[in-house]
């Protein structure tokens, strides 16, 4: 269990209503839909209605720094079959990287295999006290886009498992490109906190505002320990079409 998972849920019914392409740049195709990943009838462009309007107030911010300038969409709600099935592929993915077999693996391989794919990645939790901050649909991974539609250079891709995704990563390089990199990630992070998001500790991609997640950011921010999730895992019956 992660610390941010003992945080209470007391949900509040916000529902999962779609995000506008006009209004963002969105990543297409899907890349977990082009993986395979099971999303059935279930868009991964949705978020907490709550949660999108503060999206709108950050990429206000946005234009106002970067005229022209967009936030990308890269994945926002993700259903807890999507999360296996994610969670999976990328433990398969450092298995390969680490030239291993699979079905040949040690329980230690597998442990320590395993501790670094779940520092990027939630474990898929059916316990509804703690649910992978993605399928509560309060939480979006993005970047930035030019205003020509050109991605702006972050240092490295999304959902990459090393220690460039750390968003202080290159806060001390001397190296001008490396430079670039870490002003660009202190532009997203201050758009997205201007507008109530934290981001993710390990991830300079992952925001989130009234998950579990959010919540023990605030506390460890304030010193306040009445700051609690206002999401769950986002049931059926709160999808907007």
């Amino acid at each position: 269990m992660k610390p941010y998972q003992t945080i209470p849920i007391c949900e509040d019914g916000d529902p999962l209503v779609p995000i506008a392409s006009d209004r963002f740049a969105v990543v297409q195709p899907h890349p977990y839909e082009a993986l395979g990943a099971p999303y059935g009838n279930q868009s991964p462009y949705y978020l907490r209605a709550a949660v999108l309007a503060a999206l709108n107030q950050a990429q206000d911010k946005l234009e106002q720094q970067q005229p022209g300038w967009r936030i990308q969409i890269f994945d926002a709600f993700r259903p807890l079959a999507v999360q296996r099935f994610m969670v999976e592929h990328t433990f398969l993915a450092q298995v390969q990287a680490r030239g291993w077999v699979a079905q040949a693996l040690t329980e230690a391989q597998r442990q320590a295999v395993m501790a670094e794919v779940v520092q990027f990645w939630a474990v898929p939790s059916d316990d509804p006290a703690t649910p992978p901050p993605h399928s509560t649909g309060a939480a979006v991974d993005i970047t930035l886009v030019t205003a020509t539609g050109n991605p702006v250079e972050m240092g490295s891709p999304i959902d990459e498992v090393s220690l460039r995704s750390h968003p202080n990563h290159f806060a001390a390089s001397a190296i001008p490109c490396e430079q670039r990199f870490h002003a660009h990630r202190i532009l997203l992070s201050q758009v997205m906190e201007s507008a109530g998001f934290r981001r993710h500790p390990n991830e300079w991609w992952h925001f989130s505002l009234g998950d579990q997640l959010w919540a023990w950011l605030r506390r460890q921010e304030t010193g306040r320990p009445d700051f609690l999730a206002h999401y769950g895992r986002a049931p059926v019956d709160l999808w907007v079409q």
